[in-house]
């Protein structure tokens, strides 16, 4: 089954980590760009950080840059997201995504999500 399934999620308080995770099974993982992405209800879904397919390219978000880092393991089928020094507006729900091929980050495939909350 061609699936994404990610981790992670929870409570942190304001200046804290949690690292996300991303399992792909059902397809190679090396044959696409990743990426993440949040949302708030009521909002759209917005790009967190991309990363290439080979782990060598990486993008970031504003709102991300300095604070989280992308990151993936092929042999493993798994994506990751650390996150440092979390803010309250960190809060969403976080979700990863597949690229449509090692060149593009147009998204074909999501996972369900895994909601982080940032609250002291």
């Amino acid at each position: 089954q061609v699936q994404l399934v990610e981790s992670g999620g929870g409570l942190a308080q304001p200046g804290g980590s949690l690292t996300l995770s991303c399992v792909a099974s059902g397809f190679t993982l090396r044959e696409h760009t990743m990426s993440w992405y949040r949302q708030v209800p009521g909002n759209e879904r917005e790009l967190v950080a991309g990363i290439g397919s080979l782990g060598g390219d990486t993008n970031y978000a504003d709102s991300a840059k300095g604070r989280f880092t992308v990151s993936r393991d092929n042999a493993k089928n798994t994506l990751y997201l650390q996150m440092n020094s979390l803010k309250p507006e960190d809060t969403a729900r976080y979700y990863c995504g597949r690229g449509r091929s090692k060149a593009s980050y147009a998204i074909d495939l999501w996972g369900q999500g895994t909601q982080v909350t940032v609250s002291s």
